[in-house]
């Protein structure tokens, strides 16, 4: 046991920061004098006593994180804050069974947006502030806050941000240290948290309603302050708002990075994603369009355009916000806007899925499977903007949606054996994988996750886990060559 408190002293520390973090929405409750005062103190207690507890205990255990505590540090982070996370929900709502409040915390710092929650327009402002809240943390990812930190205070993080940090190619830093590297992250994503906030004010949001949504939409979660989320506010502006940085926020933040720290658009012109990235969704917005309107399922073809396009970039992006039903749409529809969630957010963005850098290689690599057929003697590298990409990391994007395909099925398997309808359960284990939020037939738009049954959530939960992890993270704390000495 002794050999893991190198790993649960800065877990210590992460859990007593995320304690001074519930002291935001404890602000706000105290300014909008809600009723949920006592919730937030007594969960900033319980947490905060946790937290300097286990520090305190294995604060003589410090050295530098290797590989392998890196894993599971970020495992453990992920799986314990959702547990604290949920105290204020658990607390003020003695209705609300723990297991829906770890579902719904989960859900909020994953940023997967799934809910079991309704009644939302009549919740204290705190209780929904601090759910999306929950989004803008998670959405950047917690590690990558706690490794800003965490050097501070004597603990490096290089090890944390390898395991967090999405994406097939994880070697190159933006800046030399990982710390600034983060920091540097943290600054774009604030910066245009608060221009979302402003355009959404600026277009006939009130401003907490406007902020809270900005979270929601920067870290690509879903949760809404309305039941009927967007569709609350029935505005073309708001939406054309809500999908113009939902799109920043599904691109690489290290372009934004770049990009701002250049002053120059260069950044975005040199992306391999980006053209994929507008390319796939200004096709599927396009063909959508013209499918749906051979159905009539909306009043003309610019009232068909709204529609399509805010879903679509809703669910592709793993946003989750919807203005209207979708589930009436023809069944085609929405599987098409259902898996293109599994995909088209880039590497290092807040979305969910696979990451489209890794859809391209698949698709670059198949592509070079059918010439070598054709030209067995033919060398055909396959290539991502200008870099080859080299063996290992095929290899490794290969493994990777081999496990991708076999977890969907899996889950699917496990939730149909419970007696959960088919299309409702492989669009669960599909929405909380890819960290999308509302799935479709009983967990669609129009409903939440709270017709599930209790195994059938924790089952779901660990499927938006698996997620965040970006699988292996998860699955090889799991095995048990990693508890090996």
């Amino acid at each position: 046991m002794q050999r893991y408190f190198p790993v649960l002293n800065p877990l210590g520390l992460i859990i007593l920061i995320f304690s001074l973090l519930m002291g935001i929405p404890l602000s706000v409750s105290w300014l909008h004098a809600d009723n949920a005062l006592t919730a937030y103190d007594e969960s900033i207690f319980i947490t905060f006593a946790f937290g300097l507890l286990l520090w305190a205990a294995t604060r003589n255990r410090k050295r530098d994180l290797r590989v392998r505590d890196g894993f599971l540090l970020v495992v453990l982070t992920w799986v314990a804050l959702p547990v604290f996370a949920a105290l204020p929900l658990w607390l003020y709502m003695p209705d609300m069974s723990f297991t829906d409040a770890y579902f719904e915390a989960t859900s909020g710092l994953t940023a997967t947006g799934a809910t079991v929650m309704s009644g939302l327009d009549s919740l204290p402002i705190s209780i929904n502030f601090w759910r999306t809240f929950l989004h803008w943390i998670g959405g950047m990812g917690v590690i990558v806050l706690a490794v800003a930190i965490l050097p501070l205070l004597g603990i490096g993080g290089r090890q944390m941000f390898k395991a967090e940090n999405p994406g097939p190619m994880k070697e190159s830093s933006l800046t030399p240290r990982i710390a600034e590297t983060a920091k540097g992250l943290w600054v774009v994503y604030v910066l245009l948290t608060v221009a979302c906030t402003a355009s959404l004010t600026a277009v006939g949001m009130e401003f907490w309603d406007a902020m809270m949504h900005a979270f929601s939409i920067m870290g690509l979660g879903g949760f809404s302050t309305k039941d009927a989320s967007l569709g609350h506010f029935n505005s073309v502006p708001i939406e054309l708002v809500a999908m113009g940085f939902a799109l920043l926020s599904g691109i690489n933040y290290a372009t934004h990075f770049m990009a701002l720290r250049q002053r120059s658009t260069k950044a975005y012109l040199n992306d391999p994603e980006l053209p994929f990235y507008f390319g796939v969704l200004a096709v599927s917005i396009l063909a959508l369009s013209l499918y749906l309107s051979t159905f009539n399922v909306y009043d003309g073809f610019a009232n068909t355009v709204r529609y399509v396009a805010f879903h679509t970039i809703s669910l592709s992006t793993s946003l989750g916000f919807a203005t209207s039903d979708y589930t009436f749409w023809p069944m085609f529809a929405q599987l098409w806007i259902l898996f293109l969630g599994s995909f088209i957010a880039c590497s290092g963005s807040t979305g969910g899925g696979i990451k489209l850098m890794r859809a391209i290689i698949l698709y670059k690599q198949v592509f070079r499977e059918v010439v070598r057929a054709i030209h067995p003697s033919a060398i055909k590298p396959v290539r991502l903007g200008k870099a080859q990409i080299s063996d290992k990391i095929l290899h490794a994007v290969l493994a990777f949606s081999f496990i991708y395909m076999v977890t969907i099925v899996t889950l699917t398997l496990v939730l149909s054996a419970t007696g959960l309808e088919l299309i409702t359960a492989f669009s669960a284990v599909i929405a909380c994988l890819n960290n999308t939020g509302p799935g479709l037939n009983a967990v669609g738009p129009a409903s939440t996750y709270a017709v599930l049954t209790d195994f059938q959530t924790w089952v779901c939960a660990f499927a938006m886990l698996l997620g965040r992890l970006e699988l292996f993270t998860l699955i090889v704390v799991l095995t048990p060559a990693f508890w090996r000495k």
